[in-house]
């Protein structure tokens, strides 16, 4: 039963990061103007952040969907949810009117169409998925079972 709720937690999350990764892959441009509107990184370091996020994501779904490195991916996961989630709360602190960016779009917003609390609160869910595949990163159909897997000994009950 909790190999059933951790392959549950596994595909989840991977579906999260091909989406998001997906998305910001085929509009780079939009994922810059993203990154840019939380202010925080000098102009030469949003350029690097926005092309580099949306194959981290890609990269972090493929590991999850093959279940390979589960614990260490559900970890980075982990950092990466939790950078979003102080991103966002920075930007509502500050009094930003942006869009999150974290399935496309992004960017500046009319003032009362932010959605922070929803946003952060999604991620927490995010957060929840890949807390879960630290905890207990067995899964059915991953590689990391069938890797770890001890060969059956003859005379072996």
């Amino acid at each position: 039963m909790l190999d059933g709720v951790g392959t549950v937690a596994r595909l989840g999350l991977a579906a999260v990061w091909f989406v998001s990764g997906g998305i910001k892959a085929a509009d780079l441009n939009q994922a810059y103007i993203a990154v840019h509107a939380y202010d925080v990184l000098p102009g030469g370091v949003v350029s690097v952040v926005a092309a580099a996020v949306p194959f981290v994501e890609l990269a972090l779904g493929l590991l999850l969907l093959l279940g390979l490195g589960t614990r260490l991916t559900a970890a980075l996961s982990a950092i990466v949810l939790l950078a979003f989630i102080v991103a966002i709360s920075q930007a509502w602190a500050r009094g930003l009117t942006i869009d999150c960016g974290c399935f496309g779009g992004g960017g500046q917003v009319a003032a009362g169409q932010t959605a922070y609390p929803q946003e952060i609160a999604r991620d927490i869910g995010f957060l929840v998925l890949a807390g879960w595949l630290l905890v207990r990163p067995h899964s059915w159909l991953s590689m990391d079972g069938w890797l770890t897997r001890r060969p059956a000994v003859v005379g072996e009950d």
